[in-house]
């Protein structure tokens, strides 16, 4: 049985930068406090807090002589403000890529624009980017809550950093009907998304089962998901190895391995070797039948 790689998988560069920021935060000795998980991924979240970082739910948690940690989803000004009120150190480890989004949706509500983000409203990146354009921010799914809007003013269109490009792209053309000003569209999927799709889809015509290991509240490693489905009927969310069942890769000659822009590759190593070993015991079986 073999096991192929994605030609793109695994931490982005937004996710490592947060990583190695909390690191260092870690190496000046303070208390470090992320405000939520720095990144959605379990098993990352539970090697830092080996190391000593925790996390909380509310800035209010957070104590002089300690380090507050904005995590990679972003935060709203508000609540950025608080931590800077409360913490003797701010480590803001949000996303450039979040960053960008933010900044254009400022803009355009300063400019009396409305802003429809589309994405997961309930995401943490949501909730940071509607806090950039208070009173002018729209959060829709898909172009299917398109129809719910108001009528817009000249409006802008932006994307979640972790959304399907299809998803995005189907929904600004159904918001065109919604206004008679001129729409503005800027995509704004991380091109670290749009690779590791693009790359697993690849990968996914071409083999016989599929695993994309990612955290389950990941949206990345969701969309992934549903990409290798498209193509791979036989598409597996995994977080871990000990998740991977024997008896699904009975008659497998070859497994496409992904992971999501959160997923550590100490993690990626350990399900690879674990598929090999599988597939190894899986031949001697079949010799010995």
């Amino acid at each position: 049985m073999k096991v192929l790689l994605a030609d793109e998988y695994g931490f982005c560069f937004g996710v490592e930068r947060a990583v190695e920021m909390v690191e260092e935060a870690i190496a000046n000795g303070a208390a470090v406090r992320t405000l939520g998980p720095l990144i959605h991924n379990p098993q990352e979240m539970q090697r830092l807090a080996h190391e000593g970082v925790t996390t909380i739910q509310e800035p209010v948690q957070i104590q002089r002589g300690e380090t507050a940690v904005i995590r990679a989803h972003g935060v709203t000004p508000e609540v950025q403000k608080e931590l800077e009120e409360k913490a003797t150190k701010v480590v803001d480890a949000t996303c450039p890529f979040v960053t960008r989004v933010q900044k254009l949706a400022a803009r355009a509500a300063a400019q009396d624009r409305h802003v429809i983000v589309v994405g997961s409203p309930d995401h943490p990146e949501m909730i940071g980017v509607k806090g950039y354009a208070p009173n002018h921010a729209f959060v829709v799914q898909d172009e299917t809550e398109v129809a719910d809007l108001p009528e817009l003013r000249r409006p802008l269109v932006v994307s979640q950093t972790t959304i399907k490009a299809k998803t995005f792209f189907d929904t600004a053309e159904a918001i065109k009907s919604k206004t008679k000003d001129k729409v503005e569209i800027v995509n704004t999927i991380c091109s670290a998304t749009r690779d590791r799709q693009e790359a697993a889809r690849a990968l996914a015509g071409m083999v016989d089962a599929f695993y994309i290991i990612g955290g389950r509240a990941s949206s990345n490693s969701v969309k992934l998901l549903a990409v290798c489905q498209e193509q791979c009927a036989k598409s597996f969310l995994i977080e871990t190895e000990e998740e991977i069942e024997d008896n699904d890769l009975i008659g497998v000659e070859t497994v496409g391995v992904t992971a999501g822009a959160s997923t550590p590759d100490w993690l990626i190593r350990k399900v690879v070797t674990h598929l090999e070993e599988i597939g190894a015991t899986l031949e001697v079986d079949l010799s010995l039948s």
